[in-house]
């Protein structure tokens, strides 16, 4: 018996160290992780942040560029007639978002959503004024009536998407 208690009274400190030491090493294994964890999310955001204030450039961009005003006033040449001219606008307006659909990866989905939406609505409207005016009128007639639909509209649906997407870069930055 006093053997088996001379023998604990020295193994029971060691083992009492032992676990010490591997509890404090776990400890600054899980510390030096966290700190690895830090340093990359810091260093992806260096690099993500410069590249997603860009989508929300590029989007800005898009929604200038399929405005309505800034379509007819780009689109409008010579001889078109009211046919071609819609047609002439709803390529443009494909052709913009076709470019940009990269970008949504960049941008929350409400964003996105919000720019889909404007997008359908511009067409709509082209659309809609498109269908009162004869298809072989000039292509003036057409523009003005987008223009005319435009000005009831309380808002331009490329401006509520606008203000919509600086809100949410206002909030991220």
């Amino acid at each position: 018996m006093i053997d088996f208690l001379e023998i604990l009274k020295y193994t029971l400190p060691a083992i009492i160290v032992l676990l010490a030491t591997i509890l404090i090493i776990k400890q600054m294994i899980k510390n030096d992780q966290g700190k690895r964890n830090a340093e990359i999310v810091t260093k992806n955001q260096e690099v993500v942040t410069p590249v997603r204030l860009q989508a929300y450039e590029r989007l800005t961009l898009l929604l200038e560029r399929i405005s309505p005003e800034s379509l007819i006033m780009r689109t409008n040449k010579p001889n078109l007639n009211a046919s071609q001219m819609q047609a002439e606008l709803l390529n443009t307006i494909r052709a913009e978002f076709d470019h940009n659909v990269s970008q949504q990866i960049y941008v929350s989905s409400q964003v996105w959503e919000m720019i889909k939406n404007a997008r359908a609505k511009i067409i709509q409207l082209i659309n809609t004024a498109a269908s009162r005016v004869k298809p072989d009128a000039p292509a003036l007639e057409l523009s003005k009536k987008i223009l005319e639909d435009l000005m009831v509209i309380e808002k331009s649906p490329t401006s509520f998407a606008l203000e919509f997407l600086k809100k949410e870069i206002m909030q991220l930055y």
